[in-house]
């Protein structure tokens, strides 16, 4: 049975799925224009999206700005006029310019984590792009809604309620991400939701999208069971032929195990997921020693960060060689992908 339609606001995906933002350099617009041409919504990370352009190392942010109209530009080529999203960290240092060049590069919507971002609504005033936080507590959904309420006579158009089996960056502490369950996690999932409906009085409707170990049709309509509208899917379309990312980033979720899968210290100041190499072993003992800022991130500081964040997971996706000595960020389930595959192929299987 094929899936229901996700409206939000003026614009619908013929299939509930969002591909998850990943960067730097995983989901830019090749992933991103494949993935609405399939039908979902497509994601464009705004982590670095310049940092292939030679220009980049001495103008990083104005760089970052044109490689990013750019992406969103292509995405819409390739999807043929398809649903194009931006994913940007609240933490992002210029956060309002990436929001502002998102906006201006076409995007229909944007969807923020890594943060509150409270002021999304002000940087959004008279356009039509769409707006969602990432959420993973009642708590957060709460100080954000009564806030938008309050101060701007709105809420955002859907909200992402990210759990404990995300990839990259989380909001839960170390022991939540590797013990809390799904079956535990599945009741603040449902206070969300009951706590989104009731604006909807109010505000329409609010669609209420699932992210964090979403790996099959199952997964999907689990999510869907407990009153979701979607899912965003990240780790899924890493090893498929469209992504972005080079074959040796994809070949490292290929090869992944279950134990080779761990909890890191990010910094953005959160713990985050991904595959346990020499790189992320060597930080368990000592920090990296900085020798250049890109002022990438608020709060970062190069005299205590255990490393840069930055160069980490450019490395990822820069060289194969550089495997060893770099960040690969993923989702708990990356170990059951054995395979490369299509985005084509991945739709087909779970919208049938």
């Amino acid at each position: 049975m094929k899936l229901k339609p996700l409206t939000i606001g003026d614009i619908t995906a013929e299939v509930p799925i969002i591909q998850g933002g990943m960067g730097i350099g995983v989901s830019l617009s090749r992933l991103a224009g494949a993935v609405a041409k399939e039908g979902g919504i497509g994601i464009i990370s705004a982590a670095q999206p310049g940092f292939d352009r030679p220009e980049w190392t001495k103008n990083p942010l104005e760089t970052n700005l044109v490689a990013l109209k750019d992406h969103i530009k292509k995405a819409k080529e390739i999807s043929n006029g398809g649903i194009i999203g931006v994913n940007i960290m609240r933490a992002s240092k210029n956060y309002g310019d990436y929001v502002k060049a998102s906006v201006d590069g076409g995007a229909d919507l944007i969807i923020s984590g890594a943060g509150l971002p409270t002021e999304l609504p002000a940087l959004l005033k008279d356009t039509n792009v769409k707006f969602a936080p990432i959420v993973s507590s009642v708590k957060a959904a709460k100080v954000l809604f009564k806030m938008w309420d309050r101060r701007y006579g709105r809420v955002s158009d859907f909200i992402v309620i990210e759990g404990p089996k995300a990839g990259g960056h989380l909001g839960f502490t170390k022991e939540q991400a590797l013990n809390e369950t799904r079956e535990e996690y599945d009741e603040e999932v449902k206070a969300i939701i009951e706590y989104v409906r009731s604006f909807e009085e109010k505000y329409g409707k609010i669609p209420v999208i699932f992210a964090g170990g979403v790996f099959d049709r199952s997964d999907i309509d689990h999510y869907m069971d407990l009153g979701c509208d979607g899912v965003q899917m990240a780790t899924r379309f890493v090893a498929t032929e469209e992504c972005d990312a080079p074959e040796s980033f994809k070949n490292a979720y290929v090869n992944a195990t279950k134990d080779d899968i761990v909890i890191v210290k990010s910094p953005v100041g959160m713990p985050g997921r991904a595959i346990r190499n020499q790189f992320v072993k060597d930080r368990e003992e000592a920090n990296e020693k900085i020798t250049h800022c890109f002022a990438c991130l608020e709060g970062c500081n190069p005299a205590d960060t255990p490393y840069c964040i930055t160069m980490a997971l450019i490395r990822a996706v820069r060289d194969p060689k550089e495997y060893d000595t770099s960040l690969v960020f993923c989702g708990e389930n990356a170990y059951k992908i054995n395979k490369m595959s299509t985005v084509k192929e991945i739709f087909d299987e779970l919208n049938s």
